[in-house]
């Protein structure tokens, strides 16, 4: 069997070979152009989104950003639809927003704008395509020396997410999506959504929600101490999270995380093939304090490796499915609802 320093190198080689391939991404043709310096047909991102035809009836609108740090609050709305926005490059194009969840407001429940109104970027629309962008909401995170003094202060800051999605049909691809709790929320119960090649950092339940994900060649980092994922599937949903091939890692020093618990009780989620650090805790999962939720808790893995992935100390209400049952979760199934199917 392959050593794990090897099979972290190899992976990480992957990794590495699937950006370069995205690197410096061209210009489509036809597409509308952002540039902060003003070289373009937009200065900001919203501005570019909001001059595209609604409901544009000839198919696919394209939205190019040049390199730039965009700090804006990105809405791409339900009738912004079929649109592609393309970053010139992932590390150098960048959309940065501070909100989080106890900002005072009217929106929300008690004064606060709440975690749903938090957002970085937030996706209404169907069959969007997002590539090359690295998209961050830096309220809740010790890189932000406004947190750092809030939360010595004892103030709280509360939820923020990065990424908000509600539309159906989404890919994400060669993006990177940092926050601290919440970064990245799935929030359409019926949506579903394809990440490939992306990195994803967080903490506290920092991919969370309803919607089937899947997540192919991803690496998700977890900062401080945390639950990878907080998946809420509807009970009547045969599939949930889907992590494949992807790299799981946490900040140094950490040990015993856990790979996710179930936010609502038929919680779903796969490990398939990933490469798991020494971090992971030796039970897996969390029960989130309701023993009720374990027998109903859809918690699987299939042929992980490294240190983390060793299944002998896991609870007993998690799974390693055999060959032949994760032979059935291929793309093609796990996105054929609703009916009509789609292959991202």
């Amino acid at each position: 069997m392959i050593g794990f320093r090897r099979l972290v190198i190899f992976t990480c080689f992957l990794f590495a070979g699937a950006v370069a391939a995205f690197a410096s991404a061209p210009v489509p043709e036809g597409a509308v152009i952002v540039a902060k310096d003003g070289s373009g047909d937009f200065t900001t991102i919203q501005q570019a989104i909001f001059s595209l035809r609604d409901y544009k009836p000839e198919g696919r609108a394209w939205v190019y950003v040049k390199k730039g740090v965009y700090e804006e609050k990105l809405l791409i709305p339900a009738y912004k639809t079929e649109v592609s926005l393309i970053g010139e490059d992932r590390d150098g194009t960048v959309i940065i927003w501070h909100d989080h969840a106890n900002l005072p407001s009217e929106l929300g429940r008690g004064g606060t704008i709440g975690t749903f109104y938090s957002w970085t970027m937030k996706v209404d629309a169907p069959d969007f395509i997002c590539e090359n962008f690295t998209i961050i909401n830096d309220a809740m995170t010790f890189h932000n020396p406004k947190w750092n003094e809030d939360h010595m202060n004892g103030a709280n800051v509360g939820q923020a997410v990065a990424l908000h999605i509600e539309g159906d049909r989404v890919v994400f691809r060669n993006c990177s999506i940092k926050g601290f709790q919440d970064t990245l929320f799935t929030g359409n119960a019926d949506g579903r959504e394809y990440f490939e090649d992306c990195y994803i950092e967080g903490a506290v339940d920092f991919m969370f929600g309803p919607a089937t994900v899947w997540f192919e060649k991803c690496h998700v980092h977890l900062i401080l101490k945390g639950y990878f994922t907080a998946a809420s599937t509807p009970e009547n949903h045969p599939y949930g999270y889907i992590f494949d091939r992807c790299l799981v890692t946490t900040a140094e020093g950490l040990k015993d995380q856990w790979l996710g618990r179930p936010w609502r009780n038929h919680a779903y989620v796969l490990w398939k093939e990933c490469v798991m650090d020494a971090s992971i805790a030796p039970a897996g999962w969390n029960n989130w304090n309701d023993p009720a939720r374990e027998k109903t808790a859809r918690y699987y893995e299939y042929r992980c490796t490294g240190p983390g992935a060793d299944r002998s100390g896991r609870v007993p209400w998690s799974h390693e499915l055999s060959r032949r049952q994760t032979s059935r979760v291929t793309l093609k199934n796990v996105f054929s609802r609703p009916a009509g199917g789609w292959m991202p």
